[in-house]
């Protein structure tokens, strides 16, 4: 019973840990300018949200709304081609016998533990030369890439797909390919699931190779949008509010994402438990 209450009273302080800073920047986007820095911080004053929410959407022609739109395309496009990048090498590294197998998936490992920050500074040398810095792709192609959805699809694959089906499959005349897309995907699919939410959140949350990358403020993802408002909030103190609301939009797409795909890591939990 003590044991019990002790893990309910961890997982009750980290609740809070996570939750308070979600709570305060809704609170703090719910205010106006002055009662943002008059009233209690964890406390509404004036509920202000709307009128917040319509001056961000309006400013500078809707420049917020273009970046939202960016990281929207940056992330969903790279976390769905990413996931099956990573899902098909993982699955080739875990049922097919080749040379190199074992070295190959040591450097996956290898690029696991390398920090996207030392990424960062090669890879724009290496679009600088192609002259595609300052683009689209020079932000969504090195996003693609995704090591540790590859160690993962290899774990699950090896653990979840059985070498009996896939001969089964092979004996009524079914290729590789089909095999992989429909009977191989719908075993891994918690994997998968779990692989594209860390791939969302990772892309989304980037900020060092847009800021390498990118000069042309129409390419800039939320995040360094706001960054790049929050740097000018001693010259225009009006920017303080409008980065506030910002951060606030800018988690609804990851909690969404988090509430419509958490269903299938119970189902995949719950599967798991039966087998």
């Amino acid at each position: 019973m003590k044991s019990k209450s002790a893990a309910m009273a961890i997982m009750g302080i980290c609740t809070l840990y996570f939750l308070v800073p979600i709570w305060w920047l809704f609170v703090g986007a719910s205010k106006s300018r002055s009662d943002f820095s008059n009233t209690a911080p964890l406390w509404f004053a004036h509920f202000n949200l709307g009128s917040n929410l319509s001056e961000l959407f309006h400013y500078r022609d809707g420049v917020f709304l273009r970046w939202m739109l960016n990281s929207i395309l940056y992330t969903g496009g790279a976390a769905l081609l990413g996931t099956i990048l990573a899902a098909m090498c993982g699955y080739a590294l875990a049922k097919y016998d080749f040379p190199g197998r074992e070295a190959i998936f040591n450097v996956v490992l290898g690029g696991v533990l390398v920090p996207a920050t030392a990424l960062a500074l090669p890879l724009f040398l290496i679009f600088s030369q192609l002259n595609a810095t300052n683009t689209f792709w020079s932000v969504f192609l090195p996003s693609l890439v995704n090591p540790f959805g590859v160690y993962l699809a290899r774990i699950y694959a090896t653990a979840s797909v059985p070498d009996e089906l896939l001969e089964a499959a092979r004996l009524d005349g079914s290729g590789e390919v089909r095999t992989f897309f429909t009977v191989s995907t719908k075993l891994m699919f918690p994997a998968l699931v779990t692989i594209f939410l860390f791939h969302f959140v990772a892309v989304w949350n980037n900020f060092l190779l847009p800021l390498i990358m990118l000069g042309n403020e129409r390419l800039f993802p939320v995040t360094l949008g706001l960054y790049s408002w929050n740097t000018q909030v001693n010259q225009l103190p009006e920017l303080r509010m409008l980065v506030l609301t910002g951060a606030l939009v800018s988690i609804v797409p990851l909690v969404v994402a988090f509430l419509l795909l958490q269903r299938f890591w119970r189902s995949g939990l719950g599967s798991g438990a039966v087998k």
